[in-house]
């Protein structure tokens, strides 16, 4: 394949437009579907906030606060799926969908153990859970309903979502898109719906943004074992739960166990944000998960790209173009600085707009609104480049150690020490300790370059399977 990549410019990122339009045209078809998943999802937090938020502060700081159990659940999800999407999108890329099919076998008997867990704890000792992330009574006793409530999502989850995953990464971008953003959509409809008792039903508050998920998450899982059933290229086989080939189970294990301590390195690492900033007070906590919201729903995008060059980057990987995979990369780490840089140009411009939509929020609240938003301006061009490089540069090609060991390094030994000591220490303002935990997706770019230079990332896993 030409790769249009000449000798000695392997350094540079240099521009070819008639390339550079053919392989947008590619990008496009996939990071697109996946950017709008990625949207509506976000929006689905932004809805219960804004809605909740309508309310009073404490059901919004409630919300944010036991959604982090959602949060840490993802973070098995994350590992599993992207154990399972280096796998899958090197093997699809070589043409072979059995061991695809093999592969999700694998990631479905993980996925529904772990999830079954978080649903009995949530269910069972979910005062306990809300005890982990604030002292204050009032927001445990909001969040106690929820929890319990939202709980029955979590199993469906554990299936629907490496049901979907495979899908991204076997030329099924545009249908699996779909019936995540059909979930999605239908969840803020029911949002609007059980949270003001609309047409006549009772208003639940913040049961109902918690039974809305509950019902959006069980269409997700129909649709997904509709399509199941009707596909007949890559599917659930209860045989291939059970069992699986012990390399092929090794070869996993050996993907997805460094992306799992990656992900409870850097999610416990943000999960902690939230117990440092929801022990500043109801104001921090209120304004940093507006804040958050909002720059996940300007990230979308940036989120696609990065899932986006994961799928691409395996599948010509798998295929045996290795010149061509690595001219690919260099062309999504220009595209991921681009899109992050206007992101955050956006966040700032939104600034006006989230200040008036959220009039229930206190004078000191608001004010720390507007800064969390400047800060989070830089956060997300940071956090744009992360995504191609280490969820879909590096693990695409099976490099899943590297973001393991750079996220313990960064979140546990500089970020969450230096916070810890600036918040309960020095008790410093909320603002500067906001400032210090947003400086985790900036510190380690220098040590991620680096590392892609060497290219030791850039290999067909599948030979050696």
């Amino acid at each position: 394949m030409n790769t249009g990549v000449k000798k000695g410019e392997e350094g540079d990122f240099a521009v070819n437009h008639s390339e550079w339009k053919s392989f947008m045209k590619m990008l496009m078809t996939i990071v697109v579907p996946i950017a709008m998943q990625s949207l509506l999802t976000s929006l689905v937090s932004a809805s219960d906030a804004l809605m909740l938020g309508l309310m009073d502060q404490s059901s919004l700081s409630a919300i944010s606060l036991a959604g982090q159990i959602a949060f840490v659940l993802s973070l098995f999800f994350m590992a599993i799926s992207i154990g399972a999407a280096v796998m899958a999108a090197q093997y699809w890329g070589s043409g072979d969908s059995v061991t695809v099919e093999k592969v999700l076998g694998i990631s479905l008997r993980l996925s529904i153990p772990v999830s079954s867990l978080f649903m009995l704890c949530a269910l069972i000792i979910p005062d306990k859970l809300m005890l982990l992330f604030t002292s204050d009574t009032n927001l445990i006793a909001l969040g106690i309903p929820y929890l319990r409530i939202v709980s029955f999502s979590y199993l469906m989850m554990g299936i629907s979502q490496m049901y979907l995953n495979i899908m991204r990464n076997t030329g099924r971008v545009k249908k699996g898109s779909l019936y995540a953003s059909t979930a999605v959509v239908l969840n803020i409809l029911l949002n609007f719906i059980l949270i003001f008792g609309l047409f006549g039903l009772p208003r639940l508050e913040i049961k109902g943004a918690a039974l809305a998920t509950v019902i959006s998450r069980a269409v997700e899982l129909l649709l997904c074992l509709r399509a199941n059933a009707e596909h007949d290229v890559v599917k659930i086989r209860l045989q291939h739960i059970l069992h699986a080939p012990a390399s092929l189970q090794k070869d996993y294990f050996h993907y997805m166990l460094p992306v799992l301590a990656n992900s409870i390195a850097w999610g416990f690492g943000v999960t902690m944000f939230s117990v440092i900033m929801g022990h500043l007070g109801s104001d921090a906590v209120a304004a940093n998960s507006i804040a958050t919201i909002i720059s996940n729903i300007i990230v979308c995008f940036c989120n696609g790209l990065g899932e986006g060059s994961a799928v691409i980057l395996g599948n010509t990987m798998g295929a045996g173009a290795l010149e061509q995979a690595k001219e690919y990369s260099r062309k999504l780490i220009l595209l991921s600085i681009v899109f992050g840089a206007i992101s955050g140009i956006i966040i700032l411009l939104l600034i006006p707009v989230t200040l008036k939509l959220n009039t229930s929020l206190t004078p000191t609240a608001r004010t720390y609104l507007l800064w969390m938003m400047v800060i989070s301006s830089y956060y997300v061009i940071g956090r744009s480049l992360n995504g191609v490089l280490v969820t879909g540069t590096f693990c695409a090609g099976g490099d899943t150690r590297f973001g393991f060991i750079c996220d313990l390094i960064n979140m546990w030994c500089f970020i969450i020490p230096v916070s810890l000591i600036a918040a309960f220490v020095l008790h410093l303002p909320a603002l500067a300790v906001f400032f210090l935990l947003h400086l985790d997706e900036i510190v380690k770019i220098p040590f991620e370059m680096k590392h892609y230079r060497k290219y030791t990332w850039l290999k067909n896993i599948t030979q050696s399977s």
